[in-house]
């Protein structure tokens, strides 16, 4: 273990192989934010602000739109405008420019940022807890330079999440301290809408108590981009599926195995106007296949590390993948009664590089 004079934040270092990381953090929403961005800061200014990604996305940071979801979160959730603006101090860069970042999904539906999620609800999984895994796909430039990130802050509950450089926490993988599993798959609505970034939506989730909490703020904000979300809670029977737009919100209960693979699936979502890629219409179609003929619950890699050789399988690692992402990080969430028990995975054919379960980490 090494600290690195960022105060709270301790670093650990990750493997060779792609350098996934551990870092702890604490504080107040301004510090934690700043402490988010120096953990992601070479990444960001060595690497992201050159790619065409990014210079596509800032090209919009003087859009009106995006100065009204400006203003929408420091009115409505002045907290995560906090960590905005300690993010971008930490990074050396300008707020409008890491604003409009982390709305990139709401102003670009090619933002490379993909995913896969297999749902095993309790009933199909033999030890009988609520299995989640997931595959976080993202720019391939970012492996070596991504990490957990475990942040005690003042106000709301701890959790840990997977995290990007630059990028608010909470639109990846996490888990709360109270036991509120959250994955987050990307969808490239083509309509847009005019309120909340999908990015902030989904750090507030990681404030909510219960699944209840988290439908009732999804349901009811105004929405800009677009997200689908499979939501857990330790000691509650349900695990639910959440589709949302700017146009509507869906959730079902999932009651058998299911893969969500990053477009809009749910019955009453499917007629809304979306990108679908092939590479997101490969992987769930792969995924159906292989659930639909096997029991998945005692084993989720037998999904999201599958390579079927088409170049656009579930686990992706083809420097020319179309979408250009590759897998950066596999989850499996174990949701028991009382806990919530995870692995983490960097690599395909090797044990868990992290593991995580009721006031423990091991791989550090």
């Amino acid at each position: 273990m090494s600290t690195n004079g960022l105060g709270n934040t301790q670093r650990y270092p990750g493997s060779a192989n792609d350098g996934l990381g551990y870092v702890e953090i604490s504080g107040d929403p301004y510090d934690v934010g700043v402490q988010i961005g120096q953990f992601g800061a070479h990444a960001v200014n060595e690497y992201l602000i050159h790619t065409n990604a990014w210079a596509t996305v800032v090209s919009h940071r003087s859009d009106p739109r995006v100065a009204r979801m400006a203003a929408r979160v420091e009115q409505i959730f002045p907290r995560y405008y906090a960590e905005l603006s300690g993010l971008a101090n930490g990074l050396g860069v300008a707020f409008e420019d890491v604003f409009a970042w982390n709305c990139r999904g709401d102003i670009w539906p090619l933002a490379p940022d993909g995913c896969t999620t297999v749902q095993t609800p309790q009933a199909h999984n033999p030890e009988g807890n609520h299995i989640i895994s997931h595959n976080e796909d993202g720019d391939p430039g970012f492996r070596g330079h991504c990490a957990l990130l475990r942040i005690v802050p003042t106000d709301g509950p701890s959790f840990t999440t997977f995290a990007y450089p630059g990028s608010l926490p909470g639109h990846t993988f996490a888990a709360t301290d109270d036991g509120l599993v959250q994955t987050v798959n990307n969808i490239r609505a083509l309509d847009i809408g005019d309120g909340l970034p999908r990015m902030v939506l989904t750090r507030a989730v990681l404030d909510c108590r219960g699944i209840d909490d988290v439908v009732n703020l999804l349901r009811t904000s105004e929405r800009a981009g677009a997200f689908h979300l499979t939501i857990a809670k330790s000691g509650d029977p349900r695990m639910v599926s959440i589709e949302f737009t700017s146009e509507n919100c869906s959730v079902i209960e999932i009651n058998s195995p299911s893969i969500h693979a990053n477009h809009l699936v749910h019955d009453d979502m499917i007629n809304i106007k979306q990108l679908i890629t092939d590479s997101s219409a490969a992987r769930q179609r792969r995924g159906a296949e292989i659930i639909n003929g096997d029991e998945v619950g005692s084993n989720p890699l037998s999904v999201l590390h599958d390579d079927d050789g088409s170049g656009l399988s579930i686990y992706r690692k083809d420097p020319n993948d179309p979408d250009h992402e590759n897998t950066l990080a596999t989850v499996v969430f174990s949701v028991k009664d009382d806990d919530v028990d995870w692995c983490v995975y960097d690599n395909v054919g090797v044990p868990s590089r992290f593991h995580i379960g009721k006031d423990s980490v091991s791989g550090l």
